[in-house]
């Protein structure tokens, strides 16, 4: 190991592929790459596999949207066999980017991709191998060695200078398996392939929730056209009392799809590195959530919607949340999506984007990866406001999702009922679960389900979850925290019982989901020292660093920030 850089990337989906992608076209031939994937394909992960994924289920996401590649998609499509195309009803002639695409076929898409950045290696002359069938049970750190060890299905073991953790995402088993009807996500969706006659309980309303209605409904009625050319649903004469029950904390559904002006969520009038660096500098080591509000939605939206703008100059983050919301909230949340549905559709067919949308996904991507240098005081801020927010405004639900959701609506099997923050599920040991909840009169609500499906989507998982014992007892990582500004906020968080430790400097922090990570996912041991063997991009296991970090965009800015630092 003296001259060559050994390195392992834990995991083979999307993340893995970026990875693997930056450092075949780094230029280095001093390097020695082993990629270990759970499963026996490359770049599928869990969301465009069986894992997450069946035939009906689609992207959120068009071909101009996605990050670059080997071979676009566009011309990927020209490549695939017929029967292929036929199965999954495209035609390749009437393709174009702006298409979505069944989520498997889309993982064979990045499967293709791997297999052209493998053969790149390969002319390349970069040694790297591939091991299939590979669960990582154990990383093991070795500080004195400047070596890390990997453990392989409990036992076979390999070393490395640097270790990329690339394993995606994670469901933990709460009820599911002992609980009959109880399913803690709808993954992998086959095993909501059920015919009911009986409601059925969804926590959620999110792409996942989408992900679950579309099976769901497939199995218990049929979709058709009527001579319109419109989508309506009937049940299966098997399931008369099939209905599903979205519950959600406020009552709302996802924004529909629209065109994108910058389909990379990047945009020339945001803050640089340079101009956060400083700014941060300036305000005692902290980003302020006002600041980049400011900076990076509204002034945007000044030049390119400047009636809208007047409309929000002068509101604060929480009184521009507050308006947004209560719009929402005034309509019902199916009336409303089939108003942005149709708002949508001329966004598309004038390729005009919906704007102060688009910058609020914007917004949101731009304040991932300095989210760190938040305040608790403002993390606790965008958590309570803005996040609810744009986890509804950049959801994107594709157009055939929205035209499935309103038929069923139409068709009376689709309810929504908004539950607020301190509702319950208590799982019933003889199967399903209640849902405790007070109403919008006022009223306590216990209604029992015999099939419950929780689709909140991934959870951002604590410290302990890391399954990587190891890394827990040797103290290799440490639980993510973010520092109050005020003693007095902190004092007063803590007398309410939040998670809230005091150092030896007497400053407060506020603990936060997953582990502490540096500005390339690096992991900081308990010490507060950083680790530059071991980087981290599964993604369950950094949300209270990184709040918005799914899709492949967070893959390829990731592993930027992870090659800059790996070979420098």
């Amino acid at each position: 190991m003296e001259n060559d850089k050994h390195i392992a990337i834990l995991g083979g989906g999307p993340s893995g592929l970026f990875m693997f992608k930056r450092l075949v076209e780094s230029g280095r031939t001093d390097l020695v790459i082993k990629i270990f994937e759970r499963k026996n394909k490359l770049g599928v992960g869990m969301p465009y596999s069986p894992e997450g994924a069946n035939d009906e289920h689609i992207t959120n996401v068009s071909s101009n949207e996605i990050p670059q590649l080997v071979t676009s998609l566009a011309d990927w499509i020209k490549s695939v066999p017929k029967d292929t195309l036929d199965k999954f009803h495209i035609d390749p002639s009437r393709f174009n980017e702006y298409k979505v695409l069944p989520r498997l076929l889309f993982g064979q898409y990045l499967t293709a991709q791997f297999a052209l950045l493998q053969k790149m290696a390969s002319d390349n002359g970069i040694d790297y191998q591939v091991y299939y069938k590979s669960i990582v049970t154990d990383i093991i750190d070795y500080p004195d060695q400047q070596r890390v060890v990997v453990e392989i299905n409990n036992k076979e073991q390999f070393k490395f200078d640097h270790v990329i953790i690339c394993t995606g995402h994670n469901w933990p088993h709460r009820h599911e398996g002992k609980v009959p009807g109880y399913f803690d996500s709808p993954y992998p969706p086959v095993k909501l392939a059920l015919q009911l006659d009986h409601p059925v309980a969804i926590k959620g309303s999110s792409l996942t929730a989408v992900d679950a209605i579309r099976t769901l409904a497939r199995y218990n009625g049929t979709f058709d056209k009527d001579s319109n050319g419109n989508l309506f649903y009937q049940l299966l004469d098997q399931s008369p009392n099939f209905k599903l029950v979205l519950h959600t904390r406020n009552g709302m559904l996802p924004a529909v799809r629209f065109h994108l002006e910058d389909s990379h969520l990047t945009n020339d009038s945001l803050l640089t590195e340079e101009e956060l660096a400083a700014h941060i500098a300036s305000n005692d080591g902290f980003l302020s959530l006002d600041y980049i509000f400011e900076r990076d939605f509204k002034l945007p939206i000044q030049a390119k919607e400047p009636e809208f703008y007047e409309k929000i100059k002068n509101m604060e983050l929480e009184e521009f949340v507050s308006a947004m919301m209560d719009l929402r909230e005034r309509l019902n949340p199916f009336q409303l999506l089939k108003a942005e549905y149709a708002e949508a559709e001329k966004s598309i067919l004038r390729k005009k984007s919906v704007y102060w949308k688009e910058m609020l996904g914007v917004l949101s991507f731009a304040l991932n990866y300095p989210a760190k240098y938040l305040s608790a005081e403002d993390m606790q801020r965008l958590h309570k406001s803005l996040t609810p927010l744009i986890s509804i405004v950049i959801a994107y639900i594709p157009q055939s999702s929205s035209e499935e959701i309103l038929a069923m609506y139409e068709a009376g099997v689709l309810e929504l009922i908004p539950v607020g923050d301190e509702s319950e599920i208590e799982a019933n040991d003889k199967g399903g679960a209640t849902y405790h909840y007070t109403d919008e009169s006022g009223q306590d609500q216990a209604v029992y389900f015999n099939t419950y499906v929780d689709c909140v989507g991934q959870p951002h998982l604590a410290f302990e979850d890391l399954p990587f014992k190891s890394l827990l007892s040797g103290r290799t990582v440490s639980p993510a925290k973010i520092r109050f500004r005020s003693l007095e906020e902190g004092k007063k968080a803590l007398a309410n019982g939040k998670e809230v430790t005091l150092d030896q400097n007497g400053d407060y922090y506020l603990k936060v989901s997953g582990i502490t990570i540096n500005d390339h996912f690096q992991v900081v041991d308990a010490y507060g020292a950083l680790n530059d063997r071991i980087y981290m991009m599964a993604v369950p296991y950094i949300g209270g660093y990184n709040p918005d970090y799914s899709g492949l965009d967070f893959s390829e800015a990731a592993s930027a920030a992870i090659i800059k630092q790996l070979l420098a």
